[in-house]
């Protein structure tokens, strides 16, 4: 595995990994109050657009990375919508 393989990946690990928290709490709580919908919009299209330029470039940690972000980011934000 070449250097940049190896960075793409922890930093993936790592970005994914701190959405977690937020997303179980939103889950389990379903306490949307504190969550913007304009930010949560606009991230989860940023998201949505990272991981097309990843499937674009064949860049497959930030591939894994932004597929599963996109889909806990676009679970919370139909929650939002759904539980405001």
């Amino acid at each position: 595995m070449q250097l940049s393989d190896f960075i793409g990946y922890c930093a993936a690990i790592l970005t994914t990994a701190s959405f977690v928290p937020q997303a179980l709490h939103t889950f389990k709580t379903k306490d949307v109050s504190g969550i913007s919908l304009g930010m949560y919009s606009a991230f989860t299209l940023g998201v949505s657009l990272w991981l097309v330029y990843g499937l674009l470039l064949e860049a497959w940690p930030i591939v894994i990375a932004n597929t599963i972000t996109v889909t806990l980011a676009a679970s919370i934000l139909v929650m939002k919508l759904r539980y405001r």
